[in-house]
């Protein structure tokens, strides 16, 4: 048996040492009562709208010299229009002049504090803004997120995160988002050394090495997804051993919520990720004293 486990690890990491692409997953469609509890907000949903101003091009053959002078190319600075720092300024003030506008109570409703309805949990992946394809506005959704949303148990950072949220915000749904091509899941799937994010990626390591049978049977596309998706239920297992939400699912009916973000398409899919009724009562009764 130990001969077998070695062979089919072996197989597994050198299937997945390249660069795994996506690819579709089974998952449920999302519009459910996290999709409509997410719209229920006193705002209009604003559409998603996607930029193409940024091209890139790749010489059909190399070129041994530059055919111009390099002094006589346009230089870019920080002024330039693909500069996406001073475009970003630019576009704020366009962005929050036609915001006032078309919502002129937003910006004095959110000077006066914050409510937002849900605690979103997901990747630092700069394709993955949530309020963005979640079509909302500032102020629905407080958000955390690090390289692959990984939850260690003993993470200050997400803990106070998530306390602050479901204790003092009083959020109602708690999200945990994996997506669709990512890097952090990527470099999980084998052995190299990597410095600080060794030790941060090593829950999802060790994830994969307790999924190895599974993961093994699949193409390394497969299993980068697979455990995209383990990743995300662990993070969710991780968020329900956290007291406050324990207290906060018996006492007001929070709720927890699993997905992926296809970064191909833009969809978000939602996870199956109910507890039984039995499950849930043990883990309400855990901490419980007489």
């Amino acid at each position: 048996m130990a001969v077998a486990r070695l062979t089919a690890r072996s197989g597994f990491l050198a299937r997945a040492a390249g660069t795994a692409r996506t690819s579709p997953s089974p998952l449920q469609n999302p519009m459910s009562q996290v999709s409509r509890a997410i719209r229920a907000t006193g705002l209009t949903p604003r559409p998603v709208s996607f930029s193409t101003s940024t091209s890139y091009s790749c010489a059909s053959k190399p070129t041994s010299a530059p055919t111009t002078d390099p002094k006589s190319e346009p230089q870019t600075d920080a002024a330039d229009h693909t500069d996406r720092y001073a475009a970003g300024l630019r576009l704020n003030k366009e962005w929050a002049a036609q915001t006032a506008r078309d919502h002129p109570e937003l910006f004095p409703t959110l000077a006066s504090g914050q409510k937002p309805q849900i605690l979103w949990i997901g990747c630092s992946d700069s394709r993955c803004p949530e309020t963005t394809f979640l079509g909302l506005h500032p102020g629905d959704v407080f958000v955390h997120r690090n390289i692959a949303n990984v939850m260690h148990p003993g993470d200050l950072s997400s803990s106070a995160v998530i306390e602050y949220a479901v204790q003092y915000l009083r959020v109602n749904h708690v999200v945990v988002c994996g997506h669709t091509a990512c890097g952090g899941v990527a470099a999980a799937m084998g052995n190299k050394n990597l410095g600080i994010l060794d030790p941060w990626l090593l829950p999802l390591r060790q994830l994969r090495e307790r999924n190895l049978e599974l993961l093994s049977s699949m193409t390394a596309d497969e299993a980068a997804m697979k455990l995209a998706e383990l990743n995300v239920r662990e993070g969710l297992n991780v968020v329900k051993q956290k007291g406050v939400v324990l207290n906060a699912i018996q006492e007001r009916g929070l709720q927890l919520h699993g997905l992926i973000y296809d970064v191909g398409s833009g969809v978000l899919s939602e996870l199956d990720t109910q507890d039984s009724e039995e499950v849930i009562r043990a883990r309400l009764t855990a901490f419980q004293t007489e």
